[in-house]
């Protein structure tokens, strides 16, 4: 059976069903699809960190300091605005353009401070279900997280980092990946 394909630009998404459909055609799915994400070997909380942009889309975040507001867009479509926490004096967020470097369900949080390490099922774990990082110094790292006080969101509250609200921050972790830009404006 000959098949006719016509493939045209579009959404990200939209090329993945063509090249899916494509390839259930010709019994070639299982292999396709599989595309490595470019990882470092994994930290010692089990932590997975981008090593390059190898990831390319059209999805970008960008963090509005001023209003507190993180957008996330499809190309130029604005896809969702979430209410955000920011660095208070002293521990601004960084400004610039990121990458999405590192991402993580139920993370366990180490303290910058006492190098405490709190898991995931302690109630005490500030960063709650869900950890996106894309900004470090080497040592220490900036990301979004959700917040052990949600009236810290809208404020200038954290040390550095992006505080959500849970189901917010849920949402947000099944939207990007690995290589999403973040663009942090003050």
């Amino acid at each position: 059976m000959k098949m006719k394909s016509t493939f045209q630009l579009g959404t990200v998404g939209e090329r993945i069903k063509q090249v899916a459909a494509i390839a259930s055609c010709a019994s070639l799915m299982a292999g396709l699809l599989m595309v490595p994400a470019m990882v470092t070997p994994a930290m010692p909380d089990g932590l997975q960190t981008a090593t390059n942009s190898a990831i390319a889309t059209t999805t970008r975040l960008e963090v509005h300091l001023k209003s507190r507001q993180a957008i996330l867009y499809q190309g130029d479509t604005i896809i969702k605005r979430y209410a955000i926490g920011t660095g208070r004096p002293g521990w601004e967020t960084p400004v610039g353009t990121f990458q999405i470097r590192q991402m993580k369900r139920n993370p366990t949080w180490i303290s910058p401070f006492t190098n405490e390490r709190i898991a995931s099922s302690d109630p005490r774990n500030p960063l709650r279900g869900y950890w996106i990082g894309f900004w470090t110094n080497g040592k220490n790292w900036i990301g979004f997280h959700g917040t052990l006080d949600a009236s810290t969101v809208g404020k200038p509250a954290s040390h550095g980092c992006i505080h959500m609200y849970d189901h917010d921050l849920q949402e947000l972790f099944s939207l990007v990946s690995l290589g999403t830009e973040v663009k942090v404006i003050p």
